[in-house]
């Protein structure tokens, strides 16, 4: 596994190790020791997978303390532009988000730490997407800051999203009191 370290401080892409041969691929998509090893050290308690069609927008979603979530993402069939905000209020980086294509051909993975709000637009349908988490899922403690907040301009390459009506409810990233 390749470990790469983002602009964005505690944010790591992860690239694994394929063994391709005629009868398809194998890989590891996690290995404690060598997350461990890479400075990621943290317990996994809960797998989501999501299920979207092209132009579908999730996001972007974070848990406060005491449930806040360090994720591991990846997609297993498809592709998504994958997006994680630094709301960490004393980071250099407070604010930016950093955004890369995940797919079923590159098989990239996305470490994102506590601290950041994270979210994805499907690019074909049918698109399987999973992660890992450190933390339950904790309604009360679920925050969405808004898709096209002008502050944060994020890039999503798609002019017409699709979005949940909760989503649409999102606050702008200057009106959530963040714990981070």
């Amino acid at each position: 596994m390749k470990f790469t370290l983002t602009p964005i401080k505690d944010l790591v892409v992860i690239q694994p190790s394929v063994f391709e041969d005629d009868r398809g691929c194998f890989f590891e998509s996690y290995n404690e020791f060598f997350f461990a090893q890479n400075g990621i050290d943290i317990k996994f308690v809960q797998d989501n997978q999501s299920i979207s069609h092209k132009s579908v927008l999730r996001g972007l979603h974070f848990q406060i303390p005491p449930y806040s979530q360090a994720k591991l993402v990846r997609v297993i069939k498809g592709s998504v532009l994958d997006v994680a905000v630094d709301i960490r209020k004393k980071s250099d980086t407070y604010g930016q988000y950093f955004s890369i294509e995940l797919n079923e051909t590159n098989k990239t993975m996305l470490y994102i730490p506590e601290g950041f709000a994270h979210g994805f637009i499907a690019k074909e349908n049918d698109t399987v997407f999973v992660y890992k988490c450190s933390n339950f899922y904790v309604k009360e403690s679920e925050r969405c800051i808004l898709w096209n907040d002008p502050i944060i301009d994020i890039d999503w390459h798609e002019r017409n999203p699709i979005i949940s009506e909760k989503d649409k409810l999102g606050a702008l990233l200057n009106q959530i009191d963040l714990p981070f």
